[in-house]
């Protein structure tokens, strides 16, 4: 399969820029929006303002749905058709074993270096805002990450289910038992080989299309919480959140010299091809939303396709650095702003549980903060912290969303290269 499509080089060059423009545009018409009809109290916005937000939020949400609708049959035909061109279990498993291997050391990596960035900058011991009441509803969904939801989201009951609910960890399951029984019955499973060797190229046809649509989607995106929030939002959490992005930029870094280590000046090719599907997450605030673009990035980069259709699916479920920072950053900022000092050996469990558990609410809703409200109350932290950050949540998760991007790009690139599948 050659997603190589036959694009000059100008044009994902241009798409960029009216991403970028966009995210200008967006920060400036938001601003004007919360000037001119923001009402008396942030909480409370206008009647006007709130109806000019819903319907950008309707525009981000319409982009968002469509790229979700290519996710399901992306990931199952290009994990099918590499499978079967694998031909072997044996190969799956290799090239599943170093991607897991780098998962985990790039999420113990994150963990790290987000706790001792928080140790050390100390945001919530000096934030200057009311504390919310112990016990006050946070009105995030009760999901606990058991060992139960954990097999749950890893083995689909039904193929379809698991398509239309978006649960890429069932939709690899499925697909990696359908690949390699494809590669086993040999000639006889040509046909749909072929058959989804040619949905790929349509749902990859289906993505440029979709992708049109990307500049208004962050233009809304970022209008709407501008516009609900101000500018103003960032001068008080101006230090939290300062030092987090250092923290992801700091990420960004050692994962970035770890990949030149393997893969020598490509990492400025690498680089050049996934600033799109990284400034498409920052403006969406989605990983989510750069997957197909990202998928057609690296092969253009010259990753293996083979080996892209099932390390990104697996990082998708398993490998998202900058939402790994951004949890120790929470639980440590909330400890901060109660003022609980959690010792070091609580900071060490906090560490695997973390490290454990958020990988077991793969494809839930605003996952990151569930997980960070079911450690906050193992450590006995009043959850209601988690309020302190809800306001400024959108404006985390760009940064997040990127960085998990980026992460991903990485392992893919190195993968490939450790398959000698590099071009």
């Amino acid at each position: 399969m050659t997603t190589h499509a036959p694009h000059s080089t100008r044009k994902p060059n241009r798409q960029t820029l009216y991403v970028a423009i966009a995210l200008i545009l967006g920060i400036v018409a938001g601003e004007l929006l919360n000037l001119t009809l923001a009402g008396p109290e942030i909480a409370k916005p206008s009647p006007m303002l709130k109806q000019i937000i819903e319907l950008l939020s309707v525009l981000t949400d319409i982009f968002l749905r469509l790229v979700k609708m290519i996710i399901a049959p992306l990931v199952f035909s290009t994990l099918v058709v590499g499978m079967a061109k694998m031909g072997d279990i044996q190969t799956v498993g290799r090239i599943s074993a170093k991607a897991l291997l780098w998962f985990f050391s790039a999420s113990i990596v994150s963990l790290l270096l987000g706790l001792l960035l928080v140790t050390v900058f100390e945001p919530g011991g000096s934030l200057h805002i009311a504390l919310p009441e112990i016990g006050k509803e946070t009105g995030l969904p009760q999901v606990k990450p058991t060992l139960s939801n954990f097999a749950g989201h890893i083995f689909p009951k039904s193929i379809i289910e698991a398509m239309a609910n978006n649960e890429i960890l069932q939709i690899v399951v499925f697909s990696m038992f359908f690949g390699i029984a494809c590669a086993s019955i040999g000639e006889l499973a040509q046909p749909v080989v072929k058959l989804l060797d040619s949905l790929t190229h349509i749902m990859l046809k289906v993505t440029g299309y979709v992708m049109h649509f990307a500049p208004v989607a962050v233009f809304s995106a970022i209008a709407s919480v501008i516009g609900q929030h101000g500018i103003g939002v960032l001068l008080s959490y101006g230090k939290f959140i300062g030092e987090f992005y250092l923290g992801l930029f700091l990420l960004c870094s050692l994962l970035g010299c770890a990949g030149a280590l393997f893969l020598g000046r490509k990492i400025l090719s690498l680089l050049r091809h996934i600033r799109e599907p990284m400034l498409l997450a920052f403006g969406t605030a989605s990983s989510e939303s750069a997957y197909p673009k990202l998928l057609q990035q690296l092969e253009r980069f010259g990753c293996d396709e083979k080996v892209c259709g099932l390390v990104l699916p697996l990082g998708y479920s398993f490998n998202l650095d900058g939402s790994m920072m951004y949890m120790t950053f929470a639980v440590l900022f909330i400890a901060q702003a109660y003022g609980i000092d959690m010792t070091l050996a609580d900071q060490i469990i906090m560490l695997l549980v973390l490290l454990f558990t958020s990988k077991g609410v793969a494809g839930v809703p605003r996952a990151s903060l569930i997980v960070i409200a079911a450690t906050l109350s193992m450590f006995h932290i009043p959850e209601a912290g988690l309020l302190l950050l809800l306001g400024i949540d959108q404006i985390l998760d760009m940064g997040r969303s990127a960085t998990n991007v980026f992460g991903n790009s990485i392992a893919a690139a190195l993968v490939s290269r450790w398959e000698k599948a590099l071009r």
